[in-house]
Order: C-alpha cells, then sequence, then structure tokens
C-alpha cells in the first residue's frame, strides 16, 4: 500500500483521536489501579475492568454537546472521572482549587482561556477540599486550542474563560484529601 492509497479524512480522524485516546488511557489506568479496593474488585471479578470510548461515539457526544452545551458524564466514581464538556461564551467568576483532584484538560474543539498558578486572594472553603478566591496573583495566563493538553496538580488555582465556543474532555483522578 503507497500513500495515495490512505483515505485522507480516516488518517486525519486516527491523527486527531490518537493523542487523545493516548492521554485518556494514561490517565484512566493511573486511576484504575490507585487502590487496592479496585484491585481486590478485579481480581474477584466483581469490578469493571475498563470501558472503551469509540472514537465515532465521541464525535456524537461533542456533536450533541455543540447543540445542546453542557456536561456529558463519561465515568464517574470513587477514582476518577471523566466529563466531556461544551460550552459557549462562559467564564468562571472565581479561581478553584482542589486538594484531592488532579486535572487533565484536552482540548477537542474551539478555545478557551485557563489563568492557572498563583497565590489566592479572598479564600473561602466551600467544602472538604475545595477551595475558591475571587482573585489569584501571579496566575499565568494560557490560550488553549484544539489539541492542547493541560495537567492541574491538585492544590493548583484554575479558572477558564470562554469567549467563543470550546469543547474538552476533563479526566480528573482523584485522591485522598489530607
Amino acid at each position: 500500500m503507497n500513500r495515495s492509497d490512505v483515505n485522507p479524512q480516516s488518517r486525519r480522524s486516527f491523527l486527531v483521536g490518537a493523542p487523545i485516546a493516548a492521554v485518556a488511557g494514561l490517565a484512566l489506568a493511573d486511576a484504575l489501579f490507585a487502590t487496592s479496593a479496585h484491585a481486590q474488585d478485579l481480581a474477584t471479578g466483581k469490578g469493571e475492568p475498563f470501558q472503551c470510548f469509540k472514537a465515532d461515539e465521541l464525535a456524537a457526544d461533542a456533536a450533541k454537546l455543540e447543540a445542546a452545551p453542557g456536561n456529558n458524564n463519561l465515568v464517574t466514581n470513587k477514582n476518577f472521572a471523566m466529563v466531556m464538556t461544551t460550552e459557549k461564551a462562559k467564564s468562571a467568576k472565581e479561581f478553584e482549587w482542589h486538594e484531592g483532584r488532579d486535572h487533565l484538560l484536552v482540548i477537542v474543539e474551539g478555545e478557551t482561556v485557563y489563568e492557572v498558578g498563583g497565590t489566592p486572594k479572598g479564600t473561602r472553603k466551600v467544602k472538604e477540599g475545595e477551595w475558591l478566591a475571587p482573585e489569584a496573583e501571579g496566575a499565568t495566563k494560557l490560550t488553549l486550542k484544539k489539541g492542547d493538553i493541560l495537567t492541574i496538580p491538585r492544590g493548583t488555582l484554575h479558572k477558564r474563560s470562554t469567549a467563543g465556543s470550546v469543547t474538552f474532555l476533563l479526566i480528573s483522578p482523584a485522591g485522598t484529601v489530607k
């Protein structure tokens, strides 16, 4: 087979989807095996060892969210969450940070601006391990576009502002709140 025999559309879809699948797979694998209780469930046959998210299903989910922006909770359990979100002209009012959760964001379509890091001003605790602050001094502003990936370790301030439209996957492994 030579290059002219390859369907450029399917090749483009693979090249767009492969990094998302690879990142999601690594984060999910780490989260799935993070607790011995889950490993015990797998060993006894009580747990679900894996979930597969096919590119065509994710594309259909993204199309539905484009028509009606919001969240599609793909996975929610005690170890991690994976959510596909579409938002249009939406900005967070405050910075947030979490003691027991990391974030991995993969931009599927569109563009958004994240402010990350810095020192919070006017902090308030909203629940165990979760805080908000209206301002942060020294935050770094990042413009994220289709194909970009951002990791936000637990304890890192972050805030998102979307002028137009963005669709992204949020993969959030959970840990123990100290």
